[in-house]
């Protein structure tokens, strides 16, 4: 296969795999009156920008609560799985391996039935509707695989490191703090980002523990565009547009560190 036609069927499937999200900018500037034309216009004929001006007028609000609640799971993930990590990496406690395993079988548990278990918590803690009790439920989807990265990655970091930390008398809390950690970057961004997407889409935990209450996320501020007799489509794609837009510059600005964070630990020296 030469390499035009390699280049070509690149950016073919490239094409079919964004044609979702031009899509969805499409029909975020189509007038309500053309929406159900057939067929449907590839681009807008008449553009409009009532869809934006509903996110401005309606979905300030629920933006703010997404980003203070991903950026607290961001710092509570980072705080839980950081320790644990280096805990398993590097002081191999006893019952590291059960940990280790426990932790891989956490993430196969649905988040429904998550959801559920964090209702009936929550309902007796008084933490519904809460942005800690979202918080805290977001970071249970995180902190398991976020272990697990910096498990990985801290296994990498030399002995020799550690040991002069030793001979310069830091302890185990100096050493994580001063040497581990400032070498873990690529983790900890690693962890960040995908601790911030995770918080940013959840849908099941937002409107099984906020649905109704005064501080909701993003995801259920689209949610309330659809009802039985309306469906704001193009407020629904501009908002979708609006909420996509912090998602993807942070991972176009993280994603070499990404990329070192995700495949530490894979190969050995």
């Amino acid at each position: 296969m030469t390499t035009r036609l390699k280049t070509a069927l690149g950016l073919l499937l490239t094409g079919i795999m964004l044609f979702p999200v031009y899509w969805m900018l499409n029909v975020s500037l189509t007038r309500d009156q053309d929406m159900r034309k057939s067929p449907p216009d590839l681009f807008p004929a008449h553009p409009t920008l009532e869809g934006y001006r509903a996110v401005l007028d309606q979905q300030l609000p629920y933006l703010g609560t997404s980003l203070v609640i991903g950026l607290g799971t961001v710092a509570l993930t980072v705080a839980l799985a950081a320790p644990a990590g280096y805990a398993l990496a590097k002081l191999r406690p006893r019952g590291g391996g059960i940990l280790s395993f426990v932790l891989l079988a956490a993430q196969m548990i649905p988040g429904i039935i998550m959801a559920m278990g964090f209702y009936a918590i929550y309902l007796q803690l008084g933490l519904l509707q809460s942005v800690p009790g979202l918080i805290v439920a977001d970071s249970t989807l995180a902190v398991p695989f976020a272990v697990l990265i910096f498990t990985a990655f801290m296994s990498g970091i030399p002995g020799e490191l550690l040991q002069a930390a030793q001979v310069d008398g830091a302890r185990a809390l100096r050493t994580f703090w001063s040497v581990v950690l400032p070498m873990s970057r690529n983790s900890v961004v690693t962890v960040s980002l995908f601790a911030f997407l995770w918080s940013w889409s959840d849908f099941i935990f937002a409107s099984t523990l906020a649905g109704g209450g005064a501080h909701e996320p993003i995801t259920l501020g689209i949610y309330h565009y659809i009802g039985n007799n309306n469906q704001q489509w193009n407020a629904i794609m501009a908002t979708a547009v609006v909420a996509s837009l912090p998602a993807a510059v942070i991972l176009v600005l993280a994603q070499r560190y990404v990329a070192a964070g995700v495949t530490a630990g894979a190969v050995k020296d």
